[in-house]
């Protein structure tokens, strides 16, 4: 019962918040300089078709109207229309996100799970030469900046070596169905997953490796070694549980980000996804796709957190009381 009154309170939460962002989205594209009619008119157009396109886009009346009108497209799901190409704005960025599910997931699932268990290792290990060298390696890749290592990789990897390729996400005259094309999808996505795993699977090895050594040390720890528990059990029953709390936290707000955190390695490798949707929407400004980009990420971290919380109010319940 305290669990459900607690989800219920941060859902609650989450309705000022989200008005907020969007109040805070309108305002953030509405400050920037420029005049969103003259994108639409073109250069040197006629004041009277300039007066006429600011009318039919609403451009005329007071800000406080216009985010009226925003806010009742937003409740009825309706994100508007890119200015470049005339399409929805939720078809196209429903057309980007799987990309970007399917590079970002795949990084952090590899960096989550190796970073664990490397930390785990590593915490049972405390001083051992080993230990010192992962934890070099560690605090080196968390280090590095995602481009940089990423034009690292394609430099070597598909400049000199020639062995995988340096941008996009299939080859153009390659399969469309079935094994081949998954295989050439898979033959593009090493590169841009191994820049992001490299960059999180540091971050994970640190975090867990504190958080596991931290938790070894607690009493109750010493406690079930001395009554006769096996080290497995110690691990896995006592020490694991609690150890998990941090990086749980980390991995939600991780996967809150899922959308966003991949717009420097999308836009190094030429990724379709929904970052390198962000990139070309600036440079085109494009400004219905970018509030709607802007929105829905953050939407998912609203989301992302709130799962985490009740997932961390599950694994400690000290947190609802």
């Amino acid at each position: 019962m305290r669990l459900l009154r607690y989800f219920l309170f941060r859902v609650l939460q989450m309705f000022p918040i989200a008005l907020f962002i969007v109040v805070i989205n309108f305002a953030l594209i509405h400050m920037a300089p420029g005049d969103v009619s003259i994108l639409l008119a073109g250069e040197g157009a006629d004041p009277d078709y300039m007066a006429s396109v600011r009318e039919s886009y609403g451009l005329d009346k007071p800000l406080i109207q216009q985010l009226g009108a925003y806010i009742g497209q937003l409740l009825q799901g309706d994100l508007g229309l890119s200015f470049r190409t005339r399409e929805p704005v939720i078809d196209i960025i429903a057309e980007r996100v799987p990309a970007t599910l399917l590079l970002a997931g795949t990084a952090l699932v590899l960096a989550s799970v190796l970073g664990v268990l490397v930390g785990t290792v590593m915490a049972r290990r405390p001083g051992s030469a080993l230990d010192a060298a992962v934890t070099t390696i560690s605090i080196s890749l968390f280090s590095i900046p995602v481009f940089w290592l990423g034009l690292m990789l394609i430099l070597l990897f598909a400049v000199t070596l020639r062995w995988l390729p340096s941008s996009g996400m299939m080859s153009v005259a390659g399969p469309r169905e079935g094994l081949a094309y998954g295989l050439d999808v898979a033959r593009h996505m090493i590169l841009p997953v191994l820049s992001l795993t490299a960059v999180w699977l540091g971050q994970y090895v640190r975090l867990s490796r504190s958080s596991v050594s931290e938790t070894l040390a607690e009493p109750y720890v010493t406690t079930a070694r001395a009554i006769g528990f096996s080290e497995r059990r110690v691990m896995t029953g006592f020490a694991l549980r609690n150890a998990l709390l941090p990086i749980v936290t980390v991995l939600g707000l991780e996967l809150g980000l899922l959308l966003s955190g991949a717009v420097l390695t999308e836009t190094v490798f030429s990724w379709p996804g929904l970052g390198r949707l962000i990139y070309e929407a600036i440079l085109s400004r494009d400004t219905p796709v970018i509030m709607g980009a802007f929105l829905i990420m953050s939407f998912t971290v609203m989301l992302a957190a709130l799962l985490t919380d009740l997932l961390y109010a599950t694994l400690d319940p000290r947190v609802r009381l």
